[in-house]
């Protein structure tokens, strides 16, 4: 189970990274399915960028002591639940995204609850 959880935080962390790098160098453009948008969007777009780095690093950093920050890894785990919900929120106000945000979605409500049980098996 420990290995397991081990695997899936450092898959996701180093994905947050890459793809927070990707927006912060390349913007909105990176976005499969985006259209052009303004100054104020770009900025927006990499902003939040440089936020989903951190938690990518965070994660990273939780894997050396993944005992100790087991609490930690349960508060990044709820952050990406409630991206879920909030981009089911989007598609209830203006419909369905792109196919990949569509699947992202499940991947942010399924990694979550994973996640939790994983840390309940290993908890010491």
């Amino acid at each position: 189970m420990r290995r397991i959880l081990i695997f899936i935080l450092t898959v996701g962390g180093i994905a947050a990274i890459g793809i927070a790098l990707t927006h912060i160098v390349f913007g909105p453009k990176s976005i499969p399915g985006s259209v052009p948008v303004n100054a104020t969007m770009d900025s927006e777009d990499r902003f939040y960028a440089t936020l989903f780095l951190g938690y990518g690093v965070a994660i990273l950093w939780c894997l050396r002591a993944i005992d100790r920050r087991a609490q930690f890894i349960r508060f990044l785990a709820g952050l990406l639940f409630a991206g879920g919900v909030a981009r089911v929120v989007s598609m209830v106000e203006v419909g369905p995204p792109n196919t990949l945000f569509q699947a992202l979605t499940a991947v942010e409500f399924v990694v979550p609850v994973l996640v939790w049980y994983l840390l309940r098996r290993i908890a010491y």
